[in-house]
């Protein structure tokens, strides 16, 4: 019996290299490997090259993936929403 790389279910197997249990879990893991090279190799073709918010024009690092920073993305007015939400369910 052999533990499936994808999804921990025991299998029974006859060829000794068999990693996954069914053909749904070797596609699921097929589909995961290639959206992780796909997102390194992204960030590998930022590398030296200069990002900038676009909204305030400030640098962004090669592993954000938005083209906004991270004091753009978040919008005030929803976070005093929110706050207010918070506050007056607190009391």
């Amino acid at each position: 019996m052999k533990s499936c790389s994808w999804c921990d279910n025991e299998f029974k197997t006859d060829i000794k290299y068999q990693i996954y249990c069914s053909v749904e879990c070797r596609e699921f893991a097929t589909k995961e490997k290639i959206a992780t090279r796909y997102l390194i190799t992204r960030r590998q073709k930022r590398k030296g090259k200069i990002r900038q918010c676009k909204h305030c024009g400030e640098n962004l690092s090669i592993y954000n993936d938005d083209p906004l920073c991270t004091k753009c993305s978040i919008n005030p007015t929803v976070v005093k929403k929110a706050l207010k939400n918070i506050r007056g369910k607190s009391k």
